[in-house]
């Protein structure tokens, strides 16, 4: 028996576990699962897997539907969400085969595994660290319903700013007032706190959790760097984490990039940068902002191909109602030091050799996390091999306010995706750069485009309540 799979008998043995929890994920990155008695479960389960029809996951399978998920010993901990002494796991999808199982290309954790490897192979870098980070929001109250006689949503936050007239105590925030906000508005704390040392419980290192901008009840956890593969495994359990524990509080968790009109959307924009040998690859005290050539190309790549990545990167309708101007979203394909209106930011803080990088600011949490950060690597490598500099091809560096250029000068700035339908179009015309190694297969983004694009046919078909507003009465 091997020390991982001991360590997964002697957590049952410690926590007095009654049952297992295997959490695989679907195509648009959302966690399915299955549980079997503590009793049932042996070194040969772990060996083995558990049977599953990947069908139903929304996976383009050429081959027969029944695969078997293989359970990862190494993200073994005990789920905190259940009353039963549960103990949860992740780990990989496989093909049944003989005389041996063989990875299901399409299955996302094999993806981000297949884009590390890749990077690997060509002699580029030995390990990609990444940063997400989470904003979301916290309310007190949330509904909708879709009817053809009825269509609306509501919800409500006890902090926000329409509730001054009613809260009884005054501790309401402004409207867009509430970064860093302290207490006694900031009434959520004790449940931010719990979260995060739930994500240090579970492995995940944490950097803070603080208010956001939306007086709204919007926050933001962010965690440590972490190797890409883990990182998305991470940010699987990191959403979990956030919306158990919002329930428990008596509250809702979305990480919705758009929820509130007029307010501040949720992004999940992605540091990243690549060490070789333990050593920075990024980092040169010559280069413009302290970066080195491959850090410009890699960022070539990401403007490239970022039309194209935004299917992936953004893929709900909703995500488009975030970038757009006026909320500090990025809206302009370029790059720049400390300038939150570009879609690539170099954050000035990091001047260690160590922590030089970048983060791409338009990503949300709607998308699958391990074709996200997968993608993101493909790109870069893409931009890396092909040598493409960002400063040439004219994307920067634009160290001014995008948002305060004259018309005549916004005019000449290329701009990201103005809807789903249209980074789909980018996507589908985009791609090669993702299938490069054969790390995405191209019958997983045929698939995902299509399902996709269903989305946006059947949301373009329900009648919107602004519409009413605007031309019941024409």
């Amino acid at each position: 028996m091997n020390k991982s799979i001991e360590r997964v008998m002697s957590l049952i043995k410690e926590h007095d576990v009654k049952m297992i929890d295997f959490k695989m994920v679907d195509i648009n990155g959302q966690y399915r699962h299955v549980t079997i008695p503590a009793c049932s479960f042996s070194e040969d389960v772990m060996r083995d897997g558990i049977g599953f029809d990947a069908s139903n996951y929304g996976y383009a399978v050429v081959e027969k539907s029944d695969m078997v998920f293989i359970p990862d010993p190494d993200t073994a901990m005990i789920d905190p969400f259940c009353e039963i002494p549960t103990l949860t796991m992740s780990g990989n999808a496989m093909i049944i085969d003989y005389p041996e199982n063989r990875p299901l290309a399409q299955y996302p954790r094999n993806i981000t595994l297949a884009a590390e490897q890749y990077m690997r192979d060509c002699g580029i870098a030995d390990t990609m660290l990444i940063l997400p980070e989470f904003e979301f929001y916290l309310f007190d109250q949330v509904g909708w319903e879709v009817q053809p006689y009825s269509i609306g949503m509501s919800l409500d936050a006890k902090q926000a700013y329409w509730n001054s007239a009613t809260d009884g105590m005054g501790n309401v925030v402004p409207k867009q007032k509430n970064y860093h906000i302290a207490k006694p508005f900031d009434t959520s704390y004790e449940c931010r706190s719990e979260m995060c040392m739930h994500m240090e419980n579970a492995g995940i290192a944490v950097k803070y959790h603080h208010p956001e901008v939306s007086a709204s009840g919007q926050f933001e956890i962010e965690p440590k760097l972490g190797e890409m593969s883990k990182m998305a495994d991470a940010t699987m359990m990191i959403k979990y984490i956030i919306k158990n524990t919002a329930a428990k509080y008596g509250k809702s968790a979305t990480l919705m990039p758009k929820p509130v009109y007029g307010e501040a959307g949720n992004g999940m924009h992605v540091h990243m940068l690549l060490l070789k040998d333990g050593q920075p690859v990024f980092s040169d005290d010559n280069g413009y902002s302290h970066l080195s050539r491959e850090a410009h190309y890699f960022m070539g790549g990401l403007l490239k191909h970022i039309a194209s990545l935004c299917a992936i990167t953004n893929p709900s309708t909703n995500s488009f109602k975030r970038l757009v101007p006026g909320f500090e979203a990025p809206v302009t394909v370029g790059y720049a030091t400390s300038n939150r209106s570009a879609v690539i930011r170099i954050p000035a803080y990091a001047k260690q050799p160590s922590e030089r990088r970048f983060e791409l600011r338009n990503p949300d949490a709607t998308c699958n996390p391990y074709f996200c950060y997968a993608a993101l690597l493909m790109a870069g490598i893409d931009g890396i091999k092909n040598k493409i500099d960002p400063h040439e091809n004219g994307w920067g560096p634009y160290d001014v306010n995008l948002y305060n250029l004259p018309e005549e000068e916004k005019k000449k700035l290329k701009g990201l995706p103005t809807s789903l339908d249209e980074a789909l179009d980018a996507l589908e015309a985009d791609h090669d750069y993702l299938t490069a190694g054969g790390v995405f297969p191209e019958h997983l983004i045929t698939k995902f485009i299509a399902t996709k694009r269903a989305e946006c046919r059947d949301i373009a078909k329900i009648p919107h309540p602004v519409e009413f507003e605007r031309y019941y009465n024409l």
